[in-house]
């Protein structure tokens, strides 16, 4: 029989404003193999985000006890207000389930799990302009008009990052980037690396 080991995390990286959480949620309501990877964060829950559902909600005192007990596959301070962390313990128990985890994260963290030894695929999405990032980041409205630019001035230093990644999804229509995105995940499951030994299990099955 030829067996493989098909499961692995799903990176997402995007500017703020990219469009990589609305991608994110499609792919999970089309894929039925697909965790979603909740992260835990010292801010506070913006409009109708809930507790345990968007993220896990925790005091900064929490989030460095975590840090010290090793139970970050990653973790950062974005913009240098709040940390962001990614829970080891939860990959693992999915990944060993035979289930893909799905995750948003920022390029730093991403550099970070790809110093481990967790398997994973990093795709980065773009908005197909500078232009379009600002007028979404305008239109959804959550941001003054410094933290807008402060976000547009990360964006371009996160474009560095690009060539790091195994994929781009230029997130000009969204469907057809979610189907890129899908797309992907389906060919990293038939990578021949994640395949074990596939000759002598197709050959044990000759007679």
């Amino acid at each position: 029989m030829i067996a493989k080991s098909s499961s692995f995390l799903i990176i997402l990286s995007a500017p703020s404003g990219g469009g990589k959480s609305t991608i994110l949620n499609e792919v999970l309501r089309r894929a039925e193999n697909i965790d979603y990877s909740i992260s835990y964060t010292t801010r506070a829950p913006r409009g109708a985000e809930q507790n345990g559902i968007h993220y896990h909600y925790v005091s900064e005192a929490d989030f460095e006890q975590r840090i010290a007990s090793g139970d970050f596959l990653e973790y950062a301070k974005v913009f240098g207000k709040s940390w962001y962390g990614t829970s080891i313990s939860f990959i693992k128990s999915r990944l060993q389930l035979c289930r893909h985890v799905i995750m948003d994260i920022d390029v730093q963290g991403a550099s970070q799990i790809a110093a481990t030894d967790v398997p994973y695929v990093k795709i980065f999405i773009i908005p197909p302009s500078m232009a379009v990032l600002k007028e979404r980041l305008v239109k959804r409205g959550t941001d003054s008009p410094e933290d807008i630019q402060r976000r547009l001035d990360t964006a371009k230093k996160e474009l560095k990052c690009i060539p790091d990644y195994e994929y781009l999804v230029v997130n000009d229509d969204l469907g057809q980037a979610v189907n890129d995105v899908m797309a992907i995940i389906r060919a990293e499951e038939n990578r021949s690396t994640r395949y074990q030994n596939p000759m002598q299990g197709f050959l044990e099955q000759e007679n």
